[in-house]
């Protein structure tokens, strides 16, 4: 299963990256997190101890590897380099595993003027595609909201693409803006979860604002959600509330 969130920030992608992640562990599923948004987060909402992350580093910034696997250094535009690097090893190498969750950082993708033809995106690209097409196991990855990760060559693989709303005007845009660049990459069907739910008249505007997208379930507003923030923990470790609402996301994902 292969699973890309995304949404505006603010919204609870992440929430629901590192909880489904974990909630999936549970299930014995073999996990991999990985966090593709520049606002690194997904660690937390796993729940991993920051003395575990300390020394984790995002890909798309450890140059030598970039340097090694691409024949360049990074940073370089236009040029000779190796469009298709080695990168089957760097999940074992570059990860570290809490919980039964295995979680990688990415990094951000390099842009120049309109785009950018550098070694860092052709490791992030081939990664990222590497990760969906040949890993026999869970892959959930948090995304910014700009899809730049995503390319055709991947989009093909990925079982679910789901953007995180709640009931709020800005929040819709972003998903509709979302579904526009989610188009351009071949992705027709695109899953909405929506959070920060209090009222059932917030599930209809939901519903009724975003007809036209497809609907994996609802999690309801929860303090303790904001509580495990402040408390450095993640939300599966404290919010049962949650936990039923993956239970009726996960079983509409797998429908």
């Amino acid at each position: 299963m292969k699973i890309a969130i995304t949404g505006k920030g603010g919204v609870g992608k992440t929430t629901l990256a590192g909880t489904l992640a974990r909630y999936l562990a549970d299930k014995s599923y073999k996990v991999l997190a990985i966090d593709a948004d520049p606002d690194a987060n997904l660690a937390s909402a796993v729940g991993v101890p920051k003395e575990l992350i300390k020394d984790l580093k995002p890909i798309a910034e450890m140059k030598e590897l970039i340097a090694e696997r691409t024949g360049v250094q990074p940073g370089t535009y236009g040029g000779m380099f190796i469009l298709n690097p080695k990168v089957d090893d760097i999940p074992e190498k570059y990860s570290i595993e809490y919980k039964g969750v295995k979680l990688m950082l990415l990094g951000t993708f390099q842009t120049a003027g309109g785009g950018c033809f550098c070694p860092e995106n052709a490791l992030l690209k081939a990664l990222l595609r590497h990760l969906f097409v040949a890993r026999n196991e869970a892959v959930i990855v948090d995304m910014e909201a700009g899809l730049e990760h995503l390319g055709r060559g991947t989009t093909g693989y990925v079982n679910k693409f789901i953007v995180v709303v709640e009931p709020g005007l800005r929040s819709f845009q972003t998903a509709r803006q979302i579904k526009v660049l989610a188009k351009e990459l071949l992705i027709n069907d695109v899953w909405v979860v929506g959070n920060k739910i209090q009222s059932e008249k917030d599930i209809e505007l939901i519903k009724n604002e975003l007809n036209d997208f497809k609907i994996l379930g609802f999690i309801p507003y929860d303090p303790l959600i904001i509580e495990s923030d402040k408390l450095g923990t993640s939300a599966y470790d404290l919010s049962d509330t949650l936990k039923k609402s993956l239970d009726e996301i996960w079983k509409n994902i797998q429908a």
